[in-house]
């Protein structure tokens, strides 16, 4: 978001190489600050093929461009550089950044581990919401904060709510047993107001996608719960991305542990969440991407 569609913003960055992924073509480089961008954190970037300096080692210091437009983003132009990584003015690499890429291999079972419609929290309108408030809806919940500025990260994971909801609605004869949930784990900056004039960007509709904040401790035990690991990254969040798929019985029905173009892919599974009579009980997981941090 940002920037106008098709357009590029183009940023020169340092930073120091926490991980390298030659095959999915990634790094995570603890940055220093982007100035009118985002401040210094932790996080994956995304290269070209062939971009990667065979030589590069985890450890070292790096200047490299960094290309952002309303829908992705992505480093070239890398550079090792002969300063010492302490001089690099980055945060620390979060506890669990070592895990960042690593594939979800099995899901338990979220819902049997946790009573997710006992939690309270406070929607975007301020109103007090409990997860009991949907029942018999087939939902779908994710996480995120108001401020990742990454086109690909959380605002990917918001843009597909928004099509989710685009879709469903212009679908005739759809259901309506269906809502979209988002839970924000910055409640410090993530307020009522702030989470409204968030959601408006989107486009929401209040009956079909609510945005939640609470109290720090419920969320966090929430997010763990549902497989979401956080943690406070300088001015944003190292975290991984879940979006789970709960249906109209109250049974964990899919998890998608990936960012992206999921639109479809959620829409088919609310769809038959509606429904959960004719589903497989057993739990899914769509393994169909890597975890990530932002």
């Amino acid at each position: 978001m940002g920037c106008a569609r098709g357009a590029t913003t183009n940023y020169m960055v340092r930073g120091v190489v926490k991980q390298i992924d030659l095959p999915d073509h990634q790094l995570v480089i603890a940055h220093e600050s982007i100035p009118n961008f985002m401040e210094a954190m932790t996080m994956p970037f995304h290269a070209g093929e062939g971009v990667i300096p065979g030589d590069l080692r985890t450890g070292e210091a790096i200047r490299f461009e960094l290309h952002v437009n309303d829908t992705e983003s992505w480093i070239d132009g890398i550079k090792q550089i002969p300063t010492a990584p302490s001089e690099i003015k980055s945060p620390p690499v979060a506890a669990s950044a070592g895990a960042v890429l690593k594939p979800v291999s099995n899901t338990a079972s979220v819902h049997d581990k946790i009573r997710l419609r006992d939690f309270k929290f406070t929607n975007e309108l301020g109103q007090p919401v409990s997860f009991s408030d949907f029942r018999g809806q087939a939902i779908a919940v994710t996480f995120f904060f108001t401020r990742c500025p990454v086109p690909d990260f959380c605002p990917r994971l918001s843009r597909n709510f928004q099509q989710v909801e685009r879709k469903l609605g212009a679908m005739p004869n759809a259901p309506t047993n269906w809502h979209l949930i988002s839970v924000s784990f910055d409640p410090t900056r993530d307020t009522p107001e702030v989470l409204k004039a968030y959601a408006a960007r989107y486009q929401y509709r209040p009956d079909h996608w609510t945005f939640l904040t609470g109290p720090s401790d419920r969320i966090a035990q929430l997010a763990h719960a549902c497989g979401v690991e956080f943690q406070q990254d300088g001015g944003g969040f190292t975290h991984n991305f879940r979006t789970i798929i709960i249906d109209a019985s109250n049974h964990l029905q899919m998890v998608f542990p990936t960012t992206g173009d999921l639109s479809d892919a959620i829409v088919d599974e609310l769809l038959k969440a509606t429904h959960p009579a004719n589903q497989n009980p057993e739990t899914k997981t769509a393994a169909n991407g890597s975890e990530a941090k932002n």
